[in-house]
């Protein structure tokens, strides 16, 4: 091949190629490492977190991270995924930790009898079952419902924005949003007399 040629698809080249590139500082070859694996890793911090925005955030953070650590990191097996996967469960982990530091602060910047030990746990556990009935609730709806809830309700993407990823008008959105709502309420009422 001529130096001036472009290479062809079987001839992509490698992570391990690219990151040795980035680890010299080339912004061209970061962005195509980016382009690779940018869907794949924001799936992954959608899976952790169920969250839509968070997966964004978790995407900037990941690959911020990997650009401020290029000269640092050896890649295994020529593949920067499983490394940019663990940064992101890293950064989700220490999320999780910090927002744990700051609600155990929180009662105690607020003035009152707090409940004991045993009343924690009650409601801890309380809200952990109402949680894995409501995903369970969730499962049990109609595939167009089911994603407009994952979207909206617990992704926290606007109806209209979800309008315009869906390919339907935004009233269609909150139409199924409220026939989902009113089935989530039966289903997890249905549990709880259960």
């Amino acid at each position: 091949m001529r130096p001036d040629e472009e290479p062809a698809p079987e001839d992509e080249v490698s992570d391990g190629r690219l990151w040795h590139l980035i680890s010299q500082g080339d912004q061209q070859a970061f962005t195509e490492l980016y382009e690779r694996h940018a869907q794949a890793v924001w799936n992954y911090a959608y899976r952790t977190t169920a969250s839509w925005t968070a997966a964004d955030d978790l995407l900037a953070t990941t690959f911020l991270t990997a650009w401020r650590r290029r000269g640092e990191v050896r890649l295994i097996r020529d593949s920067a995924l499983p490394w940019l996967y663990t940064v992101t469960g890293n950064v989700v982990r220490d999320e999780r930790r910090r927002l744990s530091r700051y609600l155990r602060l929180v009662p105690r910047l607020v003035s009152g009898p707090s409940p004991d030990h045993a009343e924690r746990l009650a409601d801890a556990g309380a809200a952990a079952d109402r949680l894995r009935r409501v995903l369970t609730a969730i499962d049990q709806l109609p595939p167009a419902e089911r994603e407009a809830v994952r979207m909206c309700l617990l992704g926290g993407t606007a109806a209209a924005d979800a309008a315009e990823v869906l390919g339907i008008t935004e009233s269609s959105v909150r139409s199924r949003l409220s026939r989902a709502r009113a089935r989530l309420l039966e289903l997890t009422e249905e549990t709880d007399d259960a």
